[in-house]
């Protein structure tokens, strides 16, 4: 699959999620299987982005190409000046952000809000395009299929867009109005790829391999996008990956090899955050991970008090450890899959 320049290894993607994508989460995503990622949105506000907080998101050292930035605002200039800072930090492809439901983001009609106002929509999005263009830098639109139910107007802006030079849309199969309730529904986005020749991303409730198919057979997108089944389960990439090729599920992994790569993005983790917020930040990712675990809650509430990074690691790499004697596969907390319907083949393999 192309974007732009890009030819990309496969189209398994990871979604833009703030506090969660970061560079390190990224690459441990990409590790696993993953073919593309976005990071974590960037504020296009010239007083936001001397934070300590944006200056970890810039940071792209010695990360996998190509490097993805989302970019959030509502003012067409900053927008653009955003784009060509992020340019010169290192990106490579643009995104812009319509489809963030968060109140603080929407308050101020960044993120999804800006469905709400297509004009001012894509007026942002030709400025974005216009200063990305000469660069050689390609644009790309994550949205929603609109602000609420009765004004579902994602194939109109997707089309807007796509005439603007956008290099490709991903629709998160909600409206703003649900947030993340509810379950997604994918007639929108079947809607828009019938209606774009530019490449079109699933996204919304991809939470395991036989959903990924049956995605991408309801909507004939040209790529999938996880979000939150990604968090703790990062693996869920490799496992997508060989169902889509083979038809047929991989065994769980051994729970030594999924401490190995736990340890692993911590120590990534740590030398981006440092001791002070490495150790904090940490915390959701290892809850994430060990939540429905055997004995998981305690190791979560005794793991939440540790205020060292090398206190904690050596806490996870024994829970971990000690799991692996009781359990050498990795155990498979996620609910039963759905059972497949004959309808929904598995696609071709999802390779470049």
């Amino acid at each position: 699959m192309q974007i732009g320049p890009h030819t990309l290894p496969n189209r398994l993607f990871v979604a833009p999620m703030a506090g969660v994508t970061d560079r390190a989460f990224r690459q441990l995503c990409k590790r696993l299987g993953a073919g593309y990622a976005v990071s974590e949105m960037v504020s296009s506000r010239p007083e936001l982005r001397d934070s300590r907080k944006t200056s970890r998101r810039l940071d792209h050292v010695g990360e996998v190409a190509p490097i993805a930035v989302q970019i959030a605002g509502t003012d067409p200039a900053e927008m653009a000046q955003a784009a060509r800072d992020n340019i010169a930090c290192g990106a490579q492809i643009i995104d812009i952000n319509m489809g963030c439901p968060a109140k603080k983001v929407c308050n101020v009609w960044a993120g999804s809000a800006l469905m709400r106002d297509e004009d001012l929509a894509l007026r942002i999005v030709a400025a974005v395009v216009d200063a990305c263009a000469p660069l050689g830098v390609p644009v790309t639109l994550k949205m929603r299929t609109g602000w609420c139910q009765q004004d579902r107007n994602a194939l109109t802006i997707a089309r807007a867009a796509q005439d603007a030079g956008v290099a490709m849309v991903t629709v998160h199969g909600r409206t703003r109005e649900q947030g993340y309730k509810g379950e997604a529904e994918y007639a929108t986005i079947a809607a828009v790829k019938a209606a774009l020749t530019i490449p079109v991303v699933a996204n919304g409730d991809i939470d395991s391999p036989r959903k990924a198919a049956a995605v991408l057979a309801a909507t004939g997108a040209d790529a999938v996008m996880i979000g939150r089944a990604a968090q703790g389960r990062p693996w869920i990439f490799q496992e997508i990956h060989h169902y889509l090729a083979t038809g047929t599920e991989l065994p769980a992994p051994a729970t030594l090899q999924v401490r190995d790569w736990l340890l692993e993005h911590l120590q990534d983790h740590y030398g981006l955050y440092g001791e002070l917020a490495g150790v904090r930040t940490a915390r959701k990712h290892i809850g994430w991970a060990v939540h429905a675990l055997p004995g998981g809650g305690e190791f979560r509430a005794r793991m939440n008090t540790l205020s060292s990074t090398a206190e904690q690691w050596r806490a996870l790499d024994d829970y971990l450890t000690g799991l692996a004697e009781r359990h050498p596969a990795w155990p498979d907390a996620r609910p039963a899959p759905e059972p497949a319907h004959d309808d929904v083949q598995p696609p071709a393999a999802l390779t470049a």
